[in-house]
């Protein structure tokens, strides 16, 4: 647990507070405007055997880690973004070293300015030459006194957990090389990066309760949007052909391991195509950004591999649901499947609708099974509002799933395009939230006026930062710099 001494910690923030004001009366100023860096300590270490032959002077920055004291010597072990290197400090090379010795500290951040050196364990090291202090630490590192393990803390001081673990900056570099490669693979087939508003009338795309905010300017209500869908949609009937967006979108539910409610989500439009085609496309979008990410297609996942190259099997969606739940989902009652909902033991409300009915069966039954990649297809029309029919059973839709580790990792359909089709859903939607469902959609009555002026066929796709999650196998809340908490009692 994250539980200090606190009369200790009161202790070593007197004591750097007591150097603050040392340093502030020797006018040294512990906050400096500009600072210098020649190379960082990475490309120092790199480039060493270099840069000994023919010593220049190198500027080198970095938080100190470690202090060990000589006497006349200091050790100091600093650290930056691409490595960690020795600063070797000698009473008779530095001026201020009595200073330094004084009121150096664990945390603290400096600049040496000095020539490349190895001392005589064969360290690679810095012979400073020119010491000047960047940032004063007043916190102590936990490191120095506690540590810092307990996984509440660490997400409530992320800035501390990073420094302390290169492993978990490393995570966050490795997120940011997972969407770089999502942007560049989309628009080097000519997708255009496009932003939608955040604040909504009508909240649409997705089956969520939404966020309330009012706009004072305006003095209305909006509700924040909990996809991205509805708007990317109205500029592919507008004209434009091949769109994405990635943005924040805001979903009032539960939180667990692959759930927050507040998270990045990617989605993209293709005019002219239909979901056979985005089913290729994703596969190939996939393969390309995991092993541009992890630099391997074959992860692993729990005592298994998860090869993500080859081929991905393609499941029937009523035909695996029936296979484990032995009921056929289009034509049986809903009798029937209250019946099987109680006796997996699966909590429902009383006015509870087909399509909900239907997915909490299915994720109690069959997605826990789809450990491999996975395109589960043709769903029934009542899950999906927003996905055109099949021409050959119009009692389901063309959507598909990207389904691997037993969970989803992405969603994409053939668009419905047709306002009448597309009314009458949301007409069915409509009377499921008039009887509690608050997860239900609205009746968009702008969407469908842009359904009038006629969407071409269209298929979509999104998928969120839940993949990166998934396939790093963290929670996803752990894959967040600060994650939205619940405030602590004081």
């Amino acid at each position: 647990m994250y539980c200090p001494d606190v009369m200790l910690l009161d202790k070593i923030l007197e004591e750097r507070k007591k150097k603050l004001e040392l340093l502030q009366g020797e006018q040294c100023d512990p906050y400096p405007v500009s600072s210098k860096r020649s190379m960082v300590i990475g490309g120092f270490l790199t480039s060493f055997s270099r840069l000994i032959k023919k010593p220049t002077s190198v500027f080198l920055i970095g938080r100190v880690r470690s202090i060990r004291d000589q006497g006349k010597i200091l050790f100091v072990s600093c650290e930056d973004a691409s490595g960690r290197v020795q600063f070797v400090l000698k009473k008779d090379t530095v001026a201020t070293f009595d200073l330094i010795k004084k009121t150096l500290d664990v945390g603290d951040i400096i600049q040496g300015a000095g020539v490349p050196i190895k001392t005589k364990t064969g360290e690679k090291s810095l012979l400073v030459k020119k010491y000047t202090l960047l940032t004063k630490s007043l916190q102590p590192l936990p490191t120095e006194f506690y540590g810092l393990e307990d996984i509440e803390t660490r997400l409530r001081k992320r800035y501390v957990d990073t420094i302390l673990n290169p492993s978990e900056r490393a995570l966050f570099l490795k997120k940011s090389v997972f969407w770089r490669a999502m942007r560049e693979f989309l628009e080097s087939r000519d997708f255009i990066a496009v932003e939608t508003p955040v604040f909504e009338v009508t909240p649409g795309g997705a089956e969520a309760e939404p966020f309330v905010t009012h706009h004072n300017a305006l003095d209305e209500d909006f509700y924040l949007r909990i996809s991205l869908e509805i708007a990317l949609k109205k500029m592919i009937v507008g004209g434009f052909e091949k769109i994405y967006e990635i943005g924040r979108i805001f979903r009032n539910e539960g939180i667990d391991a692959e759930h927050l409610q507040d998270y990045t989500q990617l989605e993209f439009y293709w005019a002219y195509a239909d979901y056979h085609d985005m089913m290729k496309f994703v596969k190939h979008m996939y393969q390309t950004v995991i092993k541009k990410t992890f630099g391997t297609l074959t992860l692993p996942y729990r005592d298994a591999k998860i090869n993500w190259s080859g081929t991905w099997e393609t499941v029937d969606y009523c035909k695996i649901f029936q296979k484990h739940n032995k009921l056929d989902i289009l034509s049986c009652s809903d009798d029937d499947l209250r019946t099987r909902a109680k006796a997996l033991g699966i909590a429902f409300e009383k006015n509870v609708g087909r399509g909900r009915l239907i997915d909490l069966i299915y994720k109690k039954t069959v997605r826990p099974l789809l450990i491999h990649p996975t395109f589960l297809i043709n769903p029934p029309v009542t899950i999906e509002p927003l996905a055109k029919r099949s021409p050959q059973d119009p009692r389901v839709v063309e959507r598909f799933q990207v389904m691997a580790y037993g969970t989803e990792l992405g969603k994409g359909f053939s668009e419905l395009n047709d306002p009448i089709d597309q009314r009458k859903r949301f007409e069915e939607q409509m009377k499921l939230r008039e009887k509690g469902d608050v997860e239900a959609q609205m009746l968009d009555e702008d969407f469908l006026e842009a359904l009038e002026y006629g969407m071409p066929p269209t298929a979509g796709f999104g998928t969120s930062e839940r993949l990166f999650a998934v396939l790093a196998q963290r929670p996803i809340r752990e894959t967040i710099f600060s994650p939205p908490m619940k405030r602590r009692k004081k």
